[in-house]
């Protein structure tokens, strides 16, 4: 069994490997297997990399995240906006009408509801059949 000195080295050296991580802003403490990442990154993809990084070492039991994102200057988007292109990619991405689904945005953070349409087609559930 891993002491958690060996977990937070093991876990320093994997942010190192990860390509898309700057470890040079992060700490990491351990204590009884729970690893504690904290300090800022630059972006929520590096945050979600970080993340997993750590939960590949062996001998991590937990993950308590404390990394702040720092967006640089513009990239910082208000809600405003992101309400602007969550409605877009909708328009774009969806043959749903405008109407059926709502959007909201409160710090940050996109909220969709509705009411869609479910395409789905009941089928025969029988055990399949096999010539004997």
């Amino acid at each position: 069994m891993k002491t958690d000195k060996q977990i937070q080295q093991d876990v320093i050296a994997e942010l190192g490997w990860e390509p898309s991580v700057n470890a040079t802003h992060m700490g990491v403490e351990v204590s009884e297997g729970i690893v504690t990442l904290a300090g800022h990154v630059s972006s929520y993809t590096e945050k979600f990399n970080a993340e997993r990084a750590a939960q590949r070492v062996a001998g991590v039991k937990a993950l308590a995240v404390e990394m702040d994102v720092k967006l640089a200057g513009t990239s910082k988007r208000n809600d405003a906006d992101i309400a602007r292109s969550a409605e877009s990619v909708l328009q774009w991405a969806t043959y749903y009408s405008p109407e059926s689904i709502k959007v909201k945005v409160e710090s940050g953070w996109i909220t969709l509801s509705g009411e869609v349409e479910w395409d789905y087609r009941e089928t025969d559930r029988r055990a399949p059949r096999w010539p004997c």
